[in-house]
Order: structure tokens, then sequence, then C-alpha cells
């Protein structure tokens, strides 16, 4: 017998004498099989965001056995090729955070002396202002780097590509963040970036300028 997951919801609130024992069996399996679902999601996204070491299949059955769930490395693997299949192995979904992340995390296997947990956690206040503020903000990039207080419509079409570099955001991001925490450490960071991902030092000066002029409410088009 067919079912769908709408029909399964509408018993959801069903008394259990009402269920059909196909509707009462499916609830007892997911409710015996949640647990691994869950655990299965939770190992996928943390190998996308590349801490995949930090929940290994070991570290898995541990936690599963800790909450009386008893299974194999097997069964953990089966589970999270299962859940890649519901998805179509459609996982690639960048996200500005996910640049910041990734470059932190080579950031702090270049530069051990980086203070890579802090700078984390202020690089996500700063992605939040510049989300907030994006338009002023990259207005007056736009005018700093054309050196022009009324940029050309041709000037405005070419910068439309720096508004969609991703990856300039987020090595942005943690410049800004690194000026704020720890400014002694800022050329050295922005050299470290610049290398990693061949944005000129320029461009993250240029960035980190304009956004630390907006975060302290300075009318930067005039800097």
């Amino acid at each position: 017998m067919e079912k769908h997951i709408s029909d399964l919801l509408a018993t959801a609130g069903a008394p259990a004498d009402e269920l059909t024992s196909d509707e009462g069996s499916f609830f007892d399996k997911l409710k015996e099989e949640f647990p691994l679902v869950l655990l299965s999601c939770v190992q996928l996204a943390s190998k996308l965001f590349l801490h995949g070491h930090m929940i290994d299949s070991n570290a898995a059955v541990r936690f599963l056995q800790s909450i009386g769930v008893t299974v194999s490395k097997q069964t953990v693997l089966e589970f999270e090729l299962m859940v890649f299949k519901c998805l179509e192995f459609s996982l690639n979904v960048l996200n500005p955070l996910t640049y910041v992340e990734m470059l932190l995390e080579v950031l702090g296997h270049n530069e051990p002396t980086i203070p890579i947990e802090h700078l984390y956690q202020l690089s996500r206040h700063v992605l939040q202002f510049i989300t907030l503020e994006r338009s002023s903000i990259y207005d007056t990039l736009l005018k700093t780097t054309t050196q022009s207080v009324n940029p050309s419509r041709e000037q405005r079409e070419k910068f439309v590509t720096v508004t969609e570099d991703r990856m300039l955001l987020g090595v942005g991001v943690i410049a800004v963040a690194t000026f704020i925490l720890h400014v002694k450490k800022w050329e050295q960071v922005v050299e470290e970036l610049s290398h990693m991902t061949a944005i000129s030092r320029r461009s993250i000066h240029d960035f980190t300028h304009v956004v630390v002029m907006h975060i302290v409410g300075t009318n930067s088009s005039k800097v």
C-alpha cells in the first residue's frame, strides 16, 4: 500500500488505536532510525566545512552508544550514503560564510600563531554587518577604486563582478576582523590571504579600509 508523507502527517496526532498496522510500523521504524539519520546529516555537514576529522565514524558510533543506540561503523556509513542519495548528491551549496570558514581553516594551518577561534567569531559579526550595509559599502568601494564620486555606467557594469566575488568578500571579512581583533597581525594576515587567493594586497587594503570606515560611521567616500 503506497503512503505519502502528507497522509502520514495527517495521522501523526491520532490515537494509537486509530493507526493502521502499516502506519504504526512506519512510525516505529522512523523513531528507531531517527538518531542515525540526524547524525548522518551532521557528519555530512561537518565534512562540507572541513571539520570531518572532528566527527568521524568512531566518534559517531561512540555517541550513538551513549544514547542507547548500538550500531556498527558499517551501518553509520550506509546511513550517510542513504542521505547522500536522498539529496541526489547535491550538497555543494556555497555561501559567503563557507568561504570565510575555508579560508580560516587554511590560514590556521599556515599561520598557527593567528587566533583563529576568536577570529571566526568576530568574522561572523563582520559578515553580518557587511550583508546589512552591502549597498552602501560596495558603492563606497566602487568610488574608492575608480577614484570618482560619480562612476560611469561602464565602470558600474564592470564592478558587478566585484560585488559577486565571494572569495573577495571572504578575504575582506577576515581582514577586517583581524584589523579589529589584532591589528599587529593585520599585515601578516593580509600577506597570507593574498598568497592563498591571488587577490592583490591593494584590493584587500581597500576593502578593509571601506568596511572599517563604515563600521565607525565615517563617510569614507571623502577619505
